[in-house]
């Protein structure tokens, strides 16, 4: 999958500013800009935030069709496919990107889990509607980081992961208000965060949970049962999720041959990818690559 810096150059060719570190951007849209996304969408190792301010857009996300309109907020977690279908002429938004591994890591996260058992690592639901007020909040948090990345504050990163952290809090709170609350122990959400933490790091060479419980030192059946209490997914979908989009991606942006891509995501044998590609895609490979 793409860094967030590289998906930014396969986009617009250049750093959006000077000595950009990669981690975080923000910047307002528009309908020429957002069709341009559909490049890296679903192979984009960062998650994005984007309101909508003016006009429609159309998407159709992990298999849902979703039409957003003003104060709608969708937000992108890593891995999902995402292809933007229509927009109106006038369409305009604001879209916050942030590096994958950098948000994982941050504190606010840990709050999130708590977000209807939804934690920003895949929520249920990518779309909500903000009240106005909300939205406003939210757009001027994103401005901010804006004015930031473009200032030579000499401590403007650290500025800017601050005001991330505050416009996660503040987007929690927003969908504290919309969405019936649940607890969560903080033990469960612990071993959620860290399945997570390991996943990308380790899906290409591990399909097993037994590896994934043994990192976190506790029992395949206990990982199962967090797992599918906090998300209602299984260990198996997360993993095959992470072996499907990075199948995809190395079929569409590489020249690996089948059996190249089936040693690197650690199949027995090329006929064993190319079955769970087919059952997974229910799309030959052959026909995948030709449509690219």
């Amino acid at each position: 999958m793409y860094s967030l810096k590289e998906a930014w150059t396969m986009m617009l060719g250049t750093d959006p500013v000077a000595n950009w570190d990669g981690k975080i951007y923000c910047n307002k849209t528009d309908k020429a800009v957002t069709f341009r996304a559909n490049e890296t969408h679903g192979y984009m190792a960062a998650y994005s935030f984007t309101i909508v301010t003016q006009g429609w857009l159309t998407i159709i996300y992990n298999g849902h069709e979703l039409t957003l309109h003003p104060d709608d907020i969708y937000i992108y977690s890593p891995g999902l496919p995402v292809t933007i279908m229509e927009a109106s002429d006038n369409y305009q938004g604001i879209c916050l990107l942030a590096d994958e591994n950098m948000t994982i890591e941050t504190p606010t996260v840990h709050d999130l889990v708590h977000i209807a058992y939804s934690p920003i690592v895949q929520l249920h639901q990518p779309q909500m509607t903000l009240s106005r007020d909300m939205a406003l909040q939210l757009c001027t948090k994103m401005n901010e980081i804006t004015v930031y990345l473009h200032s030579n504050h000499i401590y403007k990163n650290e500025i800017i992961r601050m005001l991330y952290a505050i416009f996660l809090l503040d987007l929690q709170n927003a969908q504290t208000i919309a969405i019936p609350q649940h607890n969560v122990p903080q033990r469960v959400e612990e071993i959620f965060i860290g399945f997570i933490r390991l996943l990308p790091k380790h899906f290409a060479n591990h399909h097993d949970i037994n590896f994934y419980a043994s990192m976190l030192n506790i029992s395949p059946v206990y990982l199962s049962r967090v797992v599918r209490q906090v998300m209602g997914r299984t260990v198996v979908d997360y993993i095959n999720q992470m072996l499907i989009m990075e199948a995809s991606f190395l079929l569409q942006k590489s020249q690996l041959s089948v059996a190249q891509i089936s040693e690197r995501l650690n199949f027995s044998e090329p006929a064993a990818f190319t079955r769970f590609f087919q059952r997974m895609k229910g799309i030959s490979l052959k026909r995948f690559r030709e449509n690219v």
